[in-house]
């Protein structure tokens, strides 16, 4: 809204200063420390308003130290997360990019079905929450949405360069061009995505079809919107799981959404994109406002988040931080990359599985179920072996930022 004001200040009044407005990195500043003040405030009163209404967290006993001290802290903060990162959004970024609305109603969607979730527990005294087949509901509905978007909305689209001068000349060619060779960026609509480590690294989801011979691009939603529901309810799940100590979740977040902004970036920029020869996908620099104020409502909630925490943000916050995370990166055309940049939740959710899977195999096997890990998801094995856990909280974002950097190297690293 700020954006259109300034813009309407400037066209018709010749505001001095207005024109800044246009600029990604001073709205993204903007709505990094608007999202702070907004967590932090916000933050604050929501905190006692949760008190007051003994909106308290319900600890299952599985014999880890510290946790009978967490019984009754405010659940539900998620909330704060929300609004930090939907108000300056809405003050900041331009609502009629087809990216922001989405990015917008994945927040709505996914924040709404956690919601439901934490309200069933904390106000129905129901510990299993909302049930389990309705939580994939929403998260494959939200999936659905996303994919048809990306697939079907015209504005959806790459550009591929094509070089108007010749890249190799003589010098008396070369004196008589008055210009640098310029590149004339094309619209296409296409499938491709960017595979991290390779050269020519692009890949198109639609040739896993082209078996149906002439047409088949036409049917590649087929295929795509899948993948798209798949991605989003894996990682939606991950950052679930991960939420089970003092800031560990909240921290990761922000870990890869800095690294996600930086990707937005370059992707959305012709020059750097060339540069690196990446996909220049056009409008999807808005995302970095978005992803500016996803990082500052995770700082801000770390506020009270970090330990011993003031508050927690349900389910509410981390399935949808886990959904923004996985439909930022498919929008950016990065979603490949998932497995190294959010390799934190990767390890969490697949610790449950194999923990789940080992058990059951080996009490059909053996009679009796045996387990790899002490206590799955992996955090609470190494609290299992009584490590304290701002300590473990600690090392996973040291492995988060290793895991980051290494993920930005594959923009040269091929």
């Amino acid at each position: 809204m700020l954006y259109y004001l300034f813009h309407y200040l400037r066209e018709h009044y010749n505001m001095p200063g207005a024109n800044v407005f246009n600029y990604i990195s001073f709205r993204a500043a903007l709505a990094i420390i608007i999202s702070l003040l907004i967590s932090m405030v916000f933050g604050k009163r929501l905190i006692k308003i949760l008190h007051r209404r003994q909106v308290g967290e319900t600890i299952r006993d599985l014999g880890l130290t510290g946790q009978k001290e967490k019984e009754g802290t405010p659940t539900m903060g998620g909330l704060i997360i929300l609004a930090s990162i939907l108000i300056p959004t809405l003050l900041l970024a331009r609502l009629e990019n087809v990216y922001v609305i989405l990015m917008l109603a994945v927040t709505i969607w996914l924040g709404f079905v956690g919601f439901l979730d934490d309200y069933i527990k904390v106000f129905k005294k129901d510990k299993k929450g909302l049930s389990g087949k309705f939580k994939i509901v929403g998260q494959v509905g939200i999936g659905l949405i996303v994919g048809f978007t990306l697939f079907f909305n015209s504005n959806v689209v790459v550009k591929e360069k094509i070089q108007s001068a010749p890249q190799t000349m003589t010098a008396g060619q070369a004196s008589g061009i008055t210009e640098l060779p310029k590149y004339a960026p094309q619209a296409t609509k296409t499938l491709e995505t960017t595979i991290p480590f390779i050269k020519n690294n692009e890949f198109d989801y639609s040739s896993l079809i082209s078996f149906l011979g002439d047409g088949y691009k036409k049917w590649a939603w087929l295929i795509f919107i899948p993948i798209v529901i798949f991605i989003v309810t894996a990682v939606s799940n991950g950052a679930n799981i991960t939420d089970g100590i003092d800031g560990l979740a909240t921290g990761t977040s922000a870990i890869i959404g800095v690294t996600l902004m930086l990707f937005a970036y370059v992707s959305g920029n012709f020059i750097l994109a060339d540069y690196l020869n990446i996909m220049y996908i056009p409008n999807c620099s808005e995302l970095v406002i978005f992803m500016a104020a996803f990082v500052g409502a995770c700082v801000g909630f770390l506020w009270y988040n970090s330990y011993p925490a003031q508050v927690f943000m349900g389910d509410t916050g981390s399935l949808a931080l886990g959904g923004i995370i996985a439909v930022f990166a498919i929008a950016i055309r990065k979603e490949l990359l998932l497995p190294v940049l959010c390799g934190v939740f990767f390890i969490e959710e697949l610790s449950v599985m194999t923990q789940v899977t080992y058990f059951k195999y080996t009490k059909k096997k053996f009679g009796e179920g045996r387990r790899i890990f002490l206590m799955s998801p992996l955090h609470h094995h190494y609290q299992k072996k009584s490590i304290h856990e701002s300590k473990i909280v600690s090392r996973f974002w040291i492995v988060g930022i290793m895991l980051a950097v290494l993920s930005i190297v594959t923009l040269k690293l091929r």
